[in-house]
């Protein structure tokens, strides 16, 4: 009887440790993998459509004003922490803004159902945000 709560208890345990290794691989918090007429993009929690700024850098947002009316920043909510691939970036507004791969992402105001991607290659400097 010992031995089968043994393996009882490790098997819950593998089972455990592989159920927390597969919740954090492809995590993006509150953000979700949406498809689109491009294929999988990263979205927001309404399945909108997420953008990179080229004139961004890492850990740093440089649309901001008129810029941030067309493409709002996506802003975390108090209390958000990093979650797998997303890491967080502070505006210089002092808000937080979620960011992949460090760069800081945004939504843009054309896109009006979720899965649009009316702002990719804008410019020639907005990109759709696409999963690891």
């Amino acid at each position: 009887m010992r031995s089968a709560k043994m393996i009882t208890v490790a098997a819950g345990f593998v089972l455990s440790a592989s159920l927390s290794l597969a919740a954090t691989a492809g995590d993006y918090g509150p953000l979700k993998v949406q498809d689109t007429s491009i294929g999988k993009v990263l979205a927001d929690a309404n399945g909108m459509t997420l953008y990179t700024y080229d004139k961004d850098h890492p850990g740093v947002s440089n649309c901001s004003d008129e810029c941030a009316e067309y493409w709002p920043p996506v802003t975390a909510e108090a209390g958000d922490m990093e979650a797998g691939e997303l890491s967080l970036v502070k505006r210089a507004d002092g808000t937080m803004q979620w960011a992949a791969k460090g760069m800081p992402l945004y939504t843009y105001v054309n896109d009006k159902k979720p899965g649009d991607v009316t702002g990719d290659k804008k410019n020639d400097v907005w990109h759709v945000a696409h999963p690891e």
